[in-house]
């Protein structure tokens, strides 16, 4: 099993991915970088493969730990997580309408220094407080997963950092300059404070599932979000080159 301080560093690698996304300026292009739409794929990839199987495994222990009088048994042995995961899709998706539909612009004083929004403030630190959280439980997984080892690590890490890229994309399409004095300083730093937590404290297994439940919905959303829509002329096949190499990949090692 990895130790802390490995574990740390695959931390704090992920967390620089936040400050330097912004950087890469061949993931702004249009049609979408075909490296962004090869990271969608793998990302969802480890859901489908790693995320919602385990999902799966710890729902009768979720069901027993919760005791027959309790809403988990009322939705019954097979539903109870997933309702979880689909609360995490839901809540992603109306963050994103919510960003959407906000039109209107902020100036820096509402938000940070002089930097520009393309949404209000208070749209803005809802959704970037949002990711935040999300970010918080990507990392306390990093060392609460069910399958432990140095390739465990590497596989979710690998994983979880495609997939930041692609949130820094859609975070900054929205928020622009804002999010790139402010969000992606709250996103980094919310990464190792979930991962500081998990360090120190260790939720119950009923509830760390729950957790990850929402984590699994929550990716599966923001992963399609940014592939759909036509104006970023995604690149299918560069997507499913993604799904295919990341979903061998996690099959056979």
């Amino acid at each position: 099993m990895p130790s802390v301080w490995s574990t740390g560093l695959v931390a704090l690698a992920l967390a620089a991915l936040h400050l330097l996304a912004g950087q890469v300026a061949v993931l702004r292009t249009v049609p979408r970088s075909r490296l962004l739409s090869l990271a969608s794929g793998a990302s969802v990839a480890y859901v489908f493969v790693h995320l919602l199987p385990e999902v799966a495994a710890r729902q009768l222990a979720v069901v027993e730990a919760a005791g027959r009088s309790s809403i988990a048994t009322a939705l019954g042995r097979e539903q109870v997580l997933f309702v979880a995961a689909l609360v995490g899709f839901v809540a992603f998706y109306g963050l994103e309408q919510l960003a959407h539909r906000s039109g209107a612009s902020a100036r820096g004083d509402d938000v940070a220094g002089d930097a520009g929004s393309r949404t209000t403030a208070g749209v803005f630190w809802i959704h970037v407080g949002s990711f935040a959280v999300y970010n918080a439980l990507i990392g306390y997984f990093l060392l609460h997963r069910e399958e432990v080892g140095a390739q465990a690590l590497v596989l979710y890490g690998t994983a979880m950092g495609l997939h930041f890229l692609v949130n820094d994309y859609g975070l900054q399409d929205h928020h622009q300059e804002a999010y790139e004095a402010v969000g992606r300083w709250v996103l980094a730093v919310a990464f190792l404070v979930g991962f500081s937590v998990g360090v120190l404290v260790a939720v119950p297994e009923h509830v760390l599932s729950v957790m990850l439940a929402f984590v699994a919905g929550s990716v599966v959303l923001n992963v399609i979000k940014e592939e759909l829509p036509e104006d970023r002329e995604s690149r299918f096949w560069a997507f499913g080159i993604g799904v295919a190499g990341y979903g061998l990949l996690l099959l056979f090692v």
